[in-house]
């Protein structure tokens, strides 16, 4: 009968198959010609001691047991040219995968997205570096894919009540990503990998019947009796489903703005804004390695800090170890700083969002704006830093100890943002309160990272597309609208999710309620 095993090792124990097989062989009392094979489940880093170890769990076969090998397949999609229609607004993890589940309980999804195909946004993305010029369509969060398509790829969720995250593992599995997501703890495909992954994903929609429309925008909602008929877009056309899943992600301002005019009821939502601090990665290594030198078996070091300061959560957000920061507005007249990783994480320099939460009495200057209050304060922070900046796509910068002290800093280094930078006192781009939690907040990060708070590292701001400012509300069971019958709000631009695999899990739940509503499932 197969053993279980659960233990600690070297990483450099972990990296090699036969020396992990030693270990197994040891800690089950076996000898090692009597192993078939080892099978690796969950894996994890331990950096809490200053030898850093590795938490491996898993099955060991022996000669003679039966091994067969996993293989993850998807599902047997079925052909759903001709079944019901459901429109799907958006192309990003929530759209695409309520679009899978759509198909695979034999309903007909038309995917509506307003950027350019995964492949296309490559060269608005060059616009944006180089030239500074902002496609509000086809940008680092729109297009196909969504937000994390070119922001990185971390498969991670904190949040395990969320729903079957192993499930949408195992569909990017089937899809191409590596098996290694499931089973290290943190999984991450890397930008450089994910477009090709969104692509096929794109491809078996279409080959099962589905529809995915590209450079198309929805403008309005058709309404009758508080009942969906159906989307208008951007030329005039009309598409007709009673049936509209929303997942428009969380940079969408046209559609909260368009819902707010429409008297379709939303909500303001706390979120959380700040910086994104860069590091070198090799400083960022000593401090979580304990070591001068990381070597070949340790990868990357992430961190993770949480700080409460004046009763406020200070953290770090969509940490990127050997990482680049990038330019991510969506209308010309802003500046949005974002990060993201290749899948071997070997750039030079590490980076993280470090937020602040926001509360809904922060948002009280523009209460006049009802609900989108939270979405117009986003925007005043983001339009007055690219004024400060120079009115390009470069972004206020300052080096960490300077900011503390309220210091202009006299020089900024090249850093891995390829528009540039602009040094400022970045208490001219936050409200007081706000810059003032900042700076006590990095003298408190370094007091638990010795070494973290340097002038090394550079401030660029504003970090401010952290979640949603605004929550679509909706019916705790049934997932439509309180309001409109057939509106199924979804994902991170509604508010119910916070990341790729989250969003993913909420995808899928609606589209199983839209299947539970007309008696499908």
């Amino acid at each position: 009968m197969p053993k279980e095993f659960q233990f600690q090792v070297s990483p450099q124990v972990a990296a090699s198959e036969d020396l992990l097989a030693q270990q197994v062989a040891k800690f089950c009392k076996i000898t090692p010609e009597e192993i078939l094979k080892v099978v690796v489940l969950k894996r994890s880093f331990d950096a809490r001691q200053k030898a850093v170890k590795v938490n491996v769990k898993g099955i060991v076969y022996l000669i003679g047991e039966d091994y067969i090998p996993a293989k993850i397949e998807l599902p047997d999609y079925p052909n759903v040219a001709n079944r019901q229609e459901v429109i799907v607004v958006g192309a990003g993890p929530a759209g695409l995968f309520a679009a899978l589940q759509l198909i695979e309980l034999g309903l007909k999804p038309i995917v509506l997205e307003r950027g350019k195909e995964v492949r296309g946004r490559r060269r608005d993305l060059k616009a944006i570096n180089v030239d500074g010029i902002v496609n509000e369509d086809s940008n680092y969060c729109f297009g196909e894919g969504g937000a994390g398509t070119y922001s990185d790829g971390k498969l991670y969720t904190r949040s395990k009540k969320r729903g079957d995250i192993d499930r949408i593992l195992e569909l990017f599995v089937g899809f191409g990503a590596t098996p290694d997501i499931m089973v290290d703890a943190h999984p991450h495909i890397g930008t450089n990998k994910l477009p090709k992954i969104i692509q096929d994903i794109r491809e078996q929609i279409i080959a099962c019947g589905g529809e995915v429309l590209f450079e198309t925008r929805v403008t309005d909602f058709v309404v009758k009796n508080s009942e969906m008929q159906g989307v208008v877009l951007q030329n005039g056309n009309i598409i007709s489903a009673n049936k509209v899943i929303l997942a428009t992600g969380h940079s969408a301002r046209d559609i909260f703005e368009l819902l707010h005019k429409k008297n379709i009821y939303i909500e303001a939502k706390p979120f959380a804004l700040g910086v994104r601090a860069e590091h070198p990665q090799e400083l960022i290594d000593r401090i979580q390695y304990s070591c001068d030198y990381r070597g070949e078996f340790l990868p990357p070091a992430p961190y993770s800090v949480v700080k409460q300061v004046n009763g406020r959560g200070m953290y770090s957000f969509c940490m990127c170890p050997g990482g680049v920061i990038a330019p991510c507005a969506t209308s010309p007249g802003e500046v949005v700083t974002n990060g993201w990783s290749p899948s071997k994480r070997d750039q030079p320099t590490a980076n993280s969002g470090i937020v602040v939460e926001l509360k809904l009495e922060d948002f009280k200057p523009y209460q006049k704006f009802g609900p989108l209050a939270g979405m117009e304060f986003q925007k005043a922070i983001e339009q007055k830093a690219w004024h400060l900046a120079g009115e390009t796509q470069k972004v206020p910068a300052q080096r960490m100890v300077d900011f503390t002290q309220n210091k202009i800093s006299q020089n900024i280094p090249k850093t891995s943002y390829v528009p540039g930078t602009t040094s400022i006192e970045m208490g001219e781009v936050f409200p007081g309160f706000l810059s003032q939690i900042m700076r006590q907040g990095f003298v408190e990060f370094g007091k638990s990272m010795k070494g973290y708070m340097t002038n090394e590292a550079i401030l660029h701001a504003p970090e401010s597309r952290t979640s949603s400012p605004v929550r679509i509300p909706r019916d705790s069971f049934s997932l439509e609208h309180l309001q409109i019958k057939g509106l199924y709000p979804c994902g991170e631009g509604a508010g119910y999710a916070g990341g790729i695999i989250s969003a993913a899990i909420d995808g899928e739940k609606c589209a199983l309620k839209v299947a539970e509503s007309l008696n499908l499932k």
